[in-house]
């Protein structure tokens, strides 16, 4: 058995895999794989309305909010998000907590004015900072966790503005609180929700329609509504293996289930960083992500040597992003509690033979 601890596309529940696989030899005896029925099939479009149905019920969307299956991945969102509901004389305000939100913070400078409230860039992301926020913003635009850095927020700043946030890591990993304080909720898919393909969008529909600008039909979100994301040809299979995550987290407890078993995961895992004397922490503690675990070694001359030893003992995926350097842990909803204490005995072992 491998222990998969990418950061993505990342690791699905043996049961949505086994039935993702019997779907693509044959989907509901249609006696076709679901890789070449047609989007607009009866079935398919049973598929699209309970992923929608599963997603309002796990986050309490309301009908003021639509929810998209879009392409491009979250990043065709930097600037989809703001080409929509910014205007050309209105301010966002964003937080730069890492890569993806200064990419984010790049794209929204071509429809509005952005204003960055606060950055960790100086201590290469290693914390989130603190952030007043001003009236009279259009939106404010969050990056919730961050893979790369290993941080994630663990309450919102207080704002009057609506929030535009990029969920794509922690998505279903934990409650969100109310609906109604997100304008736009966005989310690749293949972190905790299903295989890289699509992208998850919750749009409040109040917002849109409000720009100075004409809008490509393709970029624009009413016309994703108004076709219930089949415009054109949507990411059929990916869009069934995350109906399928879904309906595994449902049946798993939901949300305030999963959010305990991931703290669980992430305590584990951090306690044994903290007291093994071959391993520490890169992120501020009250800041440290509980889905993408950053450490290094103490000796880097192990750093080489302990990735070996782990992945002949069958945990694959450690080796941290190339901007950050170290180690990396993602223990996304779907790896098993076995696996973070599979790694904290490797580490516990190495730390015998080695320290």
């Amino acid at each position: 058995m491998k222990h998969n601890f990418y950061a993505g596309p990342a690791v699905l529940d043996r049961t949505v895999m086994d039935e993702a696989a019997n779907a693509v030899q044959s989907f509901q005896d249609m006696g076709l794989s679901i890789l070449e029925i047609s989007h607009r099939s009866k079935q398919f479009v049973a598929v699209m309305e309970e992923a929608e149905a599963l997603i309002r019920e796990l986050l309490h969307v309301t009908d003021d909010y639509a929810v998209l299956f879009l392409t491009g991945g979250a990043s065709s969102q930097f600037f989809m998000a703001p080409m929509n509901v910014l205007s050309s004389d209105q301010t966002a305000g964003y937080v730069d907590t890492g890569t993806w939100s200064a990419k984010a913070i790049k794209e929204a400078k071509l429809f509005g004015k952005v204003n960055v409230l606060a950055s960790s860039k100086e201590d290469n992301y290693k914390h989130i900072p603190e952030v007043t926020v001003p009236s009279g913003l259009r939106y404010l635009h969050l990056t919730s966790n961050n893979t790369i850095f290993g941080t994630q927020f663990h309450k919102w700043p207080e704002t009057d503005a609506p929030l535009v946030v990029d969920m794509s890591s922690d998505i279903f990993s934990r409650d969100i609180g109310d609906i109604n304080q997100y304008g736009i909720i966005y989310a690749g898919a293949q972190k905790n929700l299903g295989p890289a393909g699509t992208t998850l969008v919750i749009v409040r529909k109040d917002l849109l329609g409000q720009v100075d600008r004409e809008l490509p039909t393709m970029l624009d979100y009413r016309t994703h509504i108004a076709k219930g994301s089949s415009f054109n040809t949507p990411p059929v299979f990916p869009i069934y293996v995350c109906m399928l995550s879904l309906r595994w987290l449902k049946e798993n407890g939901g949300i305030k289930v999963i959010e305990t078993r991931n703290e669980s995961k992430a305590k584990v895992l951090y306690d044994e960083i903290d007291r093994n004397s071959l391993f520490q922490g890169m992120a501020r503690e009250q800041d440290r992500s509980l889905m993408n675990v950053n450490f290094s070694v103490t000796d880097p001359n192990h750093e080489e040597s302990f990735l070996k030893y782990a992945a002949e003992h069958d945990a694959v995926g450690l080796k941290g992003h190339r901007s950050v350097g170290g180690l990396r842990a993602s223990i996304y909803n779907a790896l098993k509690p076995e696996s973070v204490h599979h790694l904290v005995q490797l580490m516990k072992d190495f730390e015998a033979q080695n320290a």
